[in-house]
Order: C-alpha cells, then sequence, then structure tokens
C-alpha cells in the first residue's frame, strides 16, 4: 500500500498571494494562533477560509451551546467521517469540559455510549437521528429545543453543519493529524 500523501500542503509565506497573507495573518491573530488543520487546505481560497473560520470562532468560543454538548457533538462529527484531525484535536477539549473517557473511547469504536450524560445522550441520539434519516421526529425535537432552547438547536445545527464542511476538507486534502501519543485515533474506513 502506498503511503498517503497529503494533496494541499501549508504554502510558505513566499508563495501566497496578498489575499491569501491577509487571510493567514486573521487567522494567526486570531484565538487559534496560526494556520493548521483544515485551514492549511482552505487557504486556497481566502475569502471562504476567512468566512469559515469566523464562523468556527463563533461557534467554538462564543456559541450558546455549552463546551461539554459542543465538544461531544464535534466528536461524533468526527467520527462520522473518520477524521484525525479533528479527533485529535477535539478529544482533549471534549474531556476537559467534561465528556468521560468512557465516552470518548465508545464514540471512538462506533458504540452508543452508556456513560453519556443526559444531555449527552440527547445530542447523540439527535444527531444519529439527523445523520440517518436527514430529518428528527417531532419527539426528537422537542428534546433538544427544552434542552438548548432555539438558539441553542440552530446553533447545534451550526456546529454539525461547520465541522462536517471541515472534515469533507481535511479528508479531502488529506491533512494529517497533530501528533498525540495519548489519544487513539479514529478506525479508518471502511468500519
Amino acid at each position: 500500500m502506498l503511503p498517503v500523501t497529503e494533496r494541499l500542503p501549508l504554502l510558505s509565506f513566499d508563495t501566497m498571494s496578498e489575499a491569501q497573507r491577509t487571510a493567514a495573518n486573521e487567522l494567526i491573530a486570531g484565538p487559534r494562533k496560526g494556520v493548521k488543520g483544515p485551514f492549511i487546505p482552505l487557504l486556497r481560497s481566502p475569502e471562504l477560509m476567512s468566512r469559515l473560520q469566523k464562523v468556527g470562532e463563533y461557534l467554538r468560543f462564543h456559541s450558546a451551546v455549552p463546551p461539554r454538548i459542543a465538544e461531544f457533538a464535534t466528536l461524533c462529527v468526527a467520527w462520522s467521517w473518520s477524521q484525525q484531525f479533528e479527533w485529535v484535536m477535539h478529544v482533549p477539549l471534549a474531556l476537559n469540559a467534561g465528556t468521560t473517557r468512557e465516552t470518548v473511547d465508545a464514540i471512538r469504536e462506533g458504540r452508543r455510549p452508556s456513560s453519556m450524560s443526559p444531555a449527552e445522550a440527547m445530542v447523540h441520539d439527535f444527531i444519529t437521528e439527523l445523520t440517518n434519516t436527514k430529518g428528527v421526529a417531532q419527539a426528537t425535537y422537542e428534546s433538544v429545543l427544552g434542552e438548548l432552547g432555539e438558539q441553542g438547536l440552530i446553533e447545534l445545527l451550526g456546529i454539525l453543519g461547520y465541522f462536517t464542511t471541515m472534515c469533507m476538507v481535511l479528508n479531502v486534502a488529506r491533512t494529517p493529524p497533530e501528533p498525540a501519543n495519548d489519544i487513539d485515533l479514529l478506525p479508518t474506513f471502511p468500519r
């Protein structure tokens, strides 16, 4: 089997266009402090990268969705796309936000975690139903609405959509994960 090579590696500042340098500097100056992960390939479209990173910044750092739920949802999306970069980046964030190691391990193994909090279980079921049926039943909708409110429901959908986009970009670009010796990687496709 041939080694997988990164298709859209990081550009050097010398080879970037002015628009790319501006977008990269904006990212470096923000809370991410660098151009990494999905922003490496997205730099090929600096305007799109700039707009997407602002959406991601809002969803990650200012959303009405509590961090534990947001990080848990991100792990579910990363698993669904077998996306190693997002998995490696968000496992520590999910653990720090209160998701248990047992829950993280179950997600990684493709099992419904038995150790989830009630809010995590509600989000897991919402994501699973939405992914499998492309919609949600009234009871599922009302459960999330009762837990997160209308703004939280919409922002949860934003988190799911944003990280789905990031996972697609990373998978197509074959962007490798950051080194992380203490995090078990996801099984690769096909599972």
